[in-house]
């Protein structure tokens, strides 16, 4: 792992596979850690010919930490009162789109996952020099009207911060029953593993409010994705209760020329049950963006 200086703040990444492959932009969920995608789900990607860069993104990990910002109060927030906001997904594209300039790389294959899909909409939109192509998963697009949580799936999320390691570990057991992806198998001992590697790396409550408070107070991206022109599908699982479909649905209407993919049973996690899905989705959009002909699917 590396860092760089971007943006006024520093972010930790890692690279995998060959630098003379096309470049696929990894962007992480709310308080997601870059390891939690896991090396597995690098390695198969790599296996796609694919040069793979993912990273923290501030707040979260081995990035900077904004802990003098202090915490921003989410009830006032959902209340619709003033929380105090510290930065918007708006800072965290450019962070994006910075790392991008560090490495040298002019364009990147972007693949963000819930908030990171939304990051990842941000930066086509801000950024669209550095957007090659376009995958959002499990993503909205800031319209409150859409993709919002059922009332368990929003307790859940906004529940006690775990205290310790086996709370972390016993907490990821629990949003598996509110939100995982009910027509897969659940791993439980690989989930406990991530679990708790990522808590032993690094555990921020604070960070996780401020990426939040990020993520309720940003406009509604809809007007602008229909200026969006780079190939793009979106995924979304029709099981999931954290972003209900109807945010992928809305994602795929506002851009152009937009694909849908929708995975029964997928719900808000992606399991390795789901991958071959998710990366057929992927590697198919990546192949429109670089005019390769789409592979022959059975």
């Amino acid at each position: 792992m590396a860092k760089a200086s971007v943006n006024g703040i520093e972010l930790c990444y890692e690279t995998h596979g060959s630098a003379s492959d096309p470049p696929v932009l990894l962007v992480c969920g709310l308080g997601m850690q870059l390891v939690s995608w896991s090396a597995e789900w690098f390695d198969a990607l790599v296996g796609e010919g694919l040069h793979v860069i993912a990273f923290d993104n501030r707040d979260v990990g081995l990035s900077t930490h904004l802990g003098d910002a202090g915490v921003p109060d989410l009830s006032a927030l959902l209340r619709g009162g003033d929380p105090g906001v510290t930065y918007s997904l708006a800072d965290m594209a450019a962070d994006a789109a910075g790392l991008l300039h560090h490495l040298g790389i002019g364009a990147a294959h972007v693949v963000g996952i819930s908030m990171g899909g939304m990051i990842a909409q941000q930066l086509v939109i801000d950024h669209p020099e550095r957007v090659l192509s376009l995958c959002s998963i499990m993503s909205t697009t800031g319209n409150p009207a859409v993709g919002q949580p059922t009332e368990a799936a929003l307790g859940a999320l906004l529940g006690p911060a775990p205290r310790s390691r086996e709370e972390a570990q016993d907490l990821v057991v629990r949003m598996w029953d509110v939100f995982g992806s009910p027509g897969f198998p659940f791993d439980e001992e690989r989930e406990r593993r991530l679990a708790g590697e990522a808590y032993d790396r690094a555990h921020d409550p604070t960070g996780f409010a401020r990426q939040a408070a990020a993520i309720v107070t940003a406009d509604d991206r809809t007007p602008l994705l229909g200026k969006v022109r780079v190939p793009t599908v979106v995924v979304h699982g029709l099981a999931d209760t954290l972003v209900q479909p109807s945010g992928g649905q809305a994602t795929a209407d506002a851009i152009e020329g937009a694909r849908l993919v929708t995975i029964e049973g997928m719900g808000h996690s992606l399991p390795i049950g789901v991958w071959p899905d998710v990366i057929a989705a992927m590697m198919e959009n990546i192949r429109a963006a670089t005019g390769e002909a789409p592979a022959v699917r059975a």
